[in-house]
């Protein structure tokens, strides 16, 4: 093979990669403003500027485009939860890293929308969208379980159900994400005033004293933040392909 070719080749395949992603994007777009079901691959196309065809050729079918957003929702969430761990103090006490890691991972769910939005919406869709999210998701649990054993051996007495505080992270999340106007007006009745971003900080600072009740944290390890920004570590979410997703 002549280099031209090779360099073809590489740019080709960078070309349909980049197709890739901004079929993803605006489809991950798309679904979150309108849902899944209101969303046709032909809106896709117009707005990404793409035909139809390439559309299906890339992908196949609007639920795959759906599947190909989920995976790579797990990979970011994966490496979002490797950089909270790697970030967690040494030496501490295991209520401290489980309240630490609980708490970062929260503030990451409520500042970064998109993924609450898409999952709180394949809920209500039947093609069992939510049951591919679930099923994909035991490689994510396998630093909070063992965050959970580490505290429960150190604190028979108070054990945890990791599964009930993973459940009060989704619906805190999905709460301020999904029904922003209710928890919004929350903090504007009577002669409460609030701002969209201090009724969120209100909002997560009724979490973070959930768990710093359940988990009997130190005054000096509460978290204390002005901003949600403060918390936010910078992983980048990208929309990369399964090859099983590609119909090249």
């Amino acid at each position: 093979m002549k280099m031209t070719e090779k360099k073809q080749g590489r740019r080709s395949a960078k070309d349909a990669e980049e197709t890739r992603f901004q079929i993803m994007t605006v489809a991950a777009e798309m679904f979150c403003d309108s849902g899944y079901e209101r969303v046709s691959l032909r809106n896709i196309s117009e707005k990404a500027g793409v035909s139809h065809s390439l559309i299906r050729h890339h992908f196949g079918s609007k639920e795959k485009i759906w599947h190909a957003i989920s995976d790579c929702l797990h990979v970011y969430f994966q490496s979002y939860i490797s950089k909270i761990m790697q970030e967690l103090p040494k030496g501490v006490a295991p209520n401290i890293s489980i309240y630490l890691f609980a708490m970062r991972l929260f503030t990451n769910m409520i500042h970064s929308r998109r993924p609450m939005q898409l999952l709180s919406d394949s809920v209500r869709q039947e093609d069992n969208l939510v049951d591919y999210f679930i099923d994909n998701v035991g490689d994510l649990e396998y630093e909070i379980n063992m965050l959970a054993d580490q505290y429960n051996k150190a604190n028979p007495e108070k054990a945890v159900n990791i599964y009930e505080i993973k459940w009060q992270m989704i619906m805190f999340a999905n709460g301020a994400v999904c029904l922003t106007p209710f928890m919004e007006s929350t903090w504007n009745e009577g002669d409460m005033e609030a701002t969209a971003e201090e009724a969120l900080m209100k909002h997560w600072q009724m979490f973070n004293k959930q768990m710093v009740n359940q988990f009997a944290i130190e005054e000096e390890w509460v978290l204390k933040p002005s901003t949600l920004e403060e918390l936010i570590y910078e992983v980048p979410c990208e929309w990369k392909c399964n090859p099983e997703h590609n119909h090249d």
